[in-house]
C-alpha cells in the first residue's frame, strides 16, 4: 500500500548487512563502557532531541556522553510474521514510511514524527490504539541492552524478562537499549474519524466503555473542551475516502475537532496528525502560519528549546503533564480539574491494561481494579505565582491512585516516589545492569538532575539500596 502523502521508502531489504554493521556499532558502545574509569554520571547523545519537557538546569547537558546517532537503522521487516527490528534511533516517522507498502504499520505510533522507538520504550508512549493493545512497550517482542559493564543481554519475556519488563519507563537508567523488536499490524489506505460530542464525562465515559467493550473501533482519544463539552474521536480503517484532509502547516487537527462530525485521512496523515500540536498550535494566525508554519513542529521547538536552555524560565514553568487514572476515578479527578485548574483542552487516550506492570509497586496495584486507565494529557498550563502546579497534580494523583510520566517537572520526595514506582524490582535490574550507578538511578535522574538539584557523591552507589 503506498498513498500519495506518503515519503519515499527508506530501509533497504539488506538484513544480514545490516546486522553486521549493527554488531560494530554494539562493540564500539560496549567497549567505550568497558574502559572507562571515571565515577561521573554519563548520559545518552542522539540525533534527535529526547521528547521530554526541556529543563533550564537539567544537570545532564554537563555529563559524560556516550554516542548513539549512529543507532539509527531498521534492521529487518518481517511482513509474514509482521514484525519489525530496529535499533532505538530511528523515528516513528521512519518506521512508518518503510512499512506502510506491506500494508503495516507500529501498532502503538506517538503522535510526533521524530519520537525514536527507543524514546518510545524508556518513556512509556501512548496513542489512539491504546484502548485495545496498551502503551508501545506492550507491542514490543525483544530489546537488545548493553549493560554499564560493557555486557550485551538479549531481553524478552522468556529471557531476563524481570529486564524486558522494567526497561519499560526506566528512562536510560537501566542501560542502553541497543535493539528492539515489535510487532505490526494490518492498516488500510485511509482513516475515517468520526466526532462523538457529550455535554456531561459521564455520557462521554459510557461512550469510551461501550467502544472499549465492543472493540467496534480501530482507534479512539479525544479532547475536553470545557465541563460541558467533549468530543471523542473514533478512527476507523476505510479502503476509500471521498476526500482526504492534510493538517500541516496551514490546518491544525486539533482544531479541527470541535467543529466537525466526520473526517477523512490518509493513514500516514492520521498517525501524525498532532505533530504541530496537541491541544495548541503556534503559529496561530492564518498569516504566521503560511510564513512560519513548516519551520514550527515538534522537532524544531524542542531542538531550540535544549539550544538555548538559558533562555528557559527559572521559576514557574508550564505545565505539560501526562497523567494516568483508573477509569472509575475520572470523575474524581476531573471534578478537581475543573476546580483548581480550569485549562483547556485536555487530551485524553484510553489505555488498556495489559498486565500489572512490574515497575509500579504492588501496594499501588492493590487499589486498582479498572482494566481500563484513562491517560489526560495537559499542554501549556501557565503557573500561577506562589503555586506549584505540578506538585498539585502529584498530590491529587496520590488520592485517586493515579500516576504519571515523568517526562516533565518532577517534585515527588524520595520516600513518595518509591511507593508508587518498584523499589524492589528496580534494584534487581539495576544490580545487573548498572551496579555502579553510572547512568543515574530513576528518582535521581528525574526528580533531581532534572530540576538541577544536587545529587548523590558520585561513586557512592545507586540511592535504592
Amino acid at each position: 500500500m503506498q498513498t500519495e502523502s506518503v515519503p519515499d521508502v527508506r530501509w533497504s531489504e539488506q538484513p544480514e548487512r545490516h546486522q553486521e554493521l549493527h554488531a560494530a556499532k554494539v562493540e564500539r558502545i560496549a567497549r567505550q563502557l568497558r574502559q572507562r574509569t571515571s565515577t561521573r554520571p554519563v548520559s545518552l547523545k542522539k540525533k534527535t532531541p529526547p521528547h521530554q519537557v526541556p529543563k533550564r538546569n537539567d544537570r545532564r547537558r554537563s555529563d559524560e556522553k556516550i554516542d548513539l546517532s549512529d543507532l539509527d537503522q531498521i534492521l529487518e521487516i518481517d511482513p509474514v510474521a509482521m514484525t519489525c527490528t530496529v535499533e532505538p534511533a530511528v523515528t516513528f516517522d521512519e518506521v512508518v514510511r518503510a512499512t506502510l507498502p506491506y500494508g503495516l504499520a507500529p501498532i502503538i505510533v506517538p503522535e510526533h514524527k521524530t519520537i525514536t522507538l527507543g524514546g518510545a520504550v524508556a518513556g512509556c508512549s501512548i496513542e489512539s490504539m491504546s484502548f485495545r493493545h496498551g502503551g508501545f512497550h506492550d507491542t514490543c517482542l525483544e530489546y537488545e541492552l548493553i549493560t554499564a559493564k560493557g555486557d550485551v543481554l538479549h531481553c524478552s519475556p522468556d529471557q531476563h524478562p524481570l529486564v524486558f519488563q522494567m526497561i519499560h519507563g526506566s528512562f536510560g537508567t537501566l542501560g542502553i537499549l541497543s535493539k528492539l523488536k515489535l510487532k505490526l499490524v494490518h492498516v488500510a489506505p485511509y482513516v475515517h474519524v468520526t466526532y462523538e460530542t457529550y455535554p456531561t464525562l459521564e455520557a462521554f465515559q459510557q461512550a469510551i466503555w461501550r467502544h472499549f467493550t465492543a472493540q467496534d473501533a480501530d482507534y479512539l482519544d479525544g479532547q475536553i473542551f470545557s465541563p460541558t463539552k467533549h468530543v471523542l474521536c473514533v478512527g476507523r480503517f476505510a479502503e476509500r475516502a471521498p476526500y482526504v484532509s492534510r493538517y500541516d502547516w496551514l490546518k491544525a487537527y486539533c482544531e479541527s475537532i470541535p467543529r466537525l462530525s466526520e473526517d477523512y485521512l490518509t493513514l500516514y496523515d492520521y498517525l501524525f496528525r498532532y505533530d504541530r500540536g496537541v491541544t495548541h498550535v503556534t503559529p496561530k494566525s492564518l498569516v504566521g502560519r503560511a510564513l512560519f508554519g513548516k519551520l514550527v513542529h515538534s522537532d524544531s521547538v524542542l531542538r531550540a528549546a535544549d539550544r538555548f536552555h538559558r533562555f528557559l524560565p527559572a521559576k514557574n514553568p508550564q505545565v505539560i503533564v501526562d497523567v494516568f487514572v483508573p477509569f472509575s476515578r475520572t470523575a474524581e479527578f476531573m471534578d478537581w480539574y475543573h476546580r483548581e485548574m480550569h485549562f483547556y483542552p485536555v487530551w485524553c487516550v484510553p489505555y488498556r491494561r495489559m498486565r500489572d506492570y512490574e515497575w509500579l509497586t504492588p501496594q499501588w496495584w492493590s487499589g486498582v481494579h479498572d482494566p481500563l486507565f484513562l491517560d489526560l494529557a495537559v499542554y501549556g498550563l501557565p503557573q500561577q505565582a506562589g503555586r506549584n502546579l505540578y506538585k498539585e497534580f502529584e498530590d491529587e494523583l496520590l488520592r485517586v491512585n493515579g500516576t504519571k510520566t515523568l517526562i516533565s517537572y518532577n517534585y515527588y520526595d524520595e520516600q513518595t516516589f518509591w511507593s508508587l514506582w518498584n523499589k524492589d524490582t528496580y534494584q534487581a535490574v539495576k544490580q545487573l545492569t548498572d551496579p555502579d550507578n553510572i547512568f543515574r538511578d530513576l528518582y535521581t535522574k528525574t526528580c533531581r538532575a532534572a530540576l538541577g538539584l544536587e545529587e548523590p557523591t558520585p561513586g557512592s552507589g545507586t540511592t535504592v539500596h
